[in-house]
């Protein structure tokens, strides 16, 4: 990727990233750097996640129950920890995306207001 393209990357918007990390966990276990690298794909590369917010998100969410985390090996054979989702964090999942919806759906009723749903 261009040092232009980079550039041009979207912004996360504040409270997104709890949402994506939850969304990422419903497929199973994963290490950080493989939550963040799946969020990146998964957008097809409009969202990098910086490690200074992902490790903070990641503590934010297990000290709140929604994520659980223990110790393991990963594919390049290194120490990491492995996160969970939890059965709290799939209900916050599935209330988020639902406000995350809403959310998007009023937005572009502004944007379009000639468009209906």
């Amino acid at each position: 990727m261009s040092t232009q393209e980079a550039k041009e990357r979207l912004d996360l918007l504040q409270g997104t990233l709890d949402l994506l990390i939850l969304r990422t966990l419903i497929f199973g276990s994963q290490h950080g750097q493989g939550i963040a690298r799946a969020i990146q794909l998964t957008s097809d590369e409009e969202f990098l996640v910086e490690h200074g917010a992902l490790y903070p998100a990641l503590q934010r969410l297990e000290e709140r129950g929604s994520i659980s985390a223990k110790w393991g090996i990963s594919s390049n054979h290194r120490k990491a920890r492995f996160y969970t989702l939890t059965a709290a964090g799939r209900k916050q999942l599935v209330k988020e995306t639902a406000r995350w919806k809403r959310l998007a759906a009023a937005i572009g009723r502004i944007l379009d207001p000639a468009k209906e749903d």
